[in-house]
């Protein structure tokens, strides 16, 4: 992975989650930018595409699977890894998103710093890593 800030965008209706993410990830590097809510999220990823997108399921405007749609609708947007960071711990839903949906990971809440920061990472190092195999 370069050396360049990562940047990201968590699209969370919860502005305590996204402080306490962008504090989490903000100390080993990363740029976390905050969206409340799906739709404000949809249009920064659109207007300044991030290197990753982490995603509340359950918002009240636009829940967090019509943003996964929508994203990997846009040919603009849609090669940019999701992963899922939300309170629905259910075995379903995990299935739900990793297999049937195919986001990039599934993070349940609540979750240690740990395990934030090796899910960005695990999915950060798969993108560049086969973006460098097919260039």
């Amino acid at each position: 992975m370069a050396d360049e800030t990562k940047r990201l965008v968590y699209i969370e209706d919860e502005i305590e989650m996204i402080d306490l993410v962008r504090l989490i990830l903000g100390r080993k590097g990363f740029e976390v930018v905050g969206a409340n809510g799906g739709q404000e999220g949809l249009e920064l990823v659109r207007n300044q595409p991030p290197d990753l997108v982490l995603l509340d399921l359950m918002m009240p405007d636009l829940d967090g699977w019509e943003v996964f749609q929508q994203l990997k609708a846009d040919e603009a947007t849609r090669q940019i890894p999701v992963i899922v960071v939300t309170a629905k711990a259910q075995t379903i839903d995990r299935v739900l998103g990793l297999h049937i949906a195919k986001v990039d990971d599934y993070i349940s809440k609540p979750f240690s710093p740990q395990e934030l920061i090796s899910s960005v990472e695990k999915v950060l190092d798969k993108k560049y890593t086969s973006a460098e195999t097919t260039s």
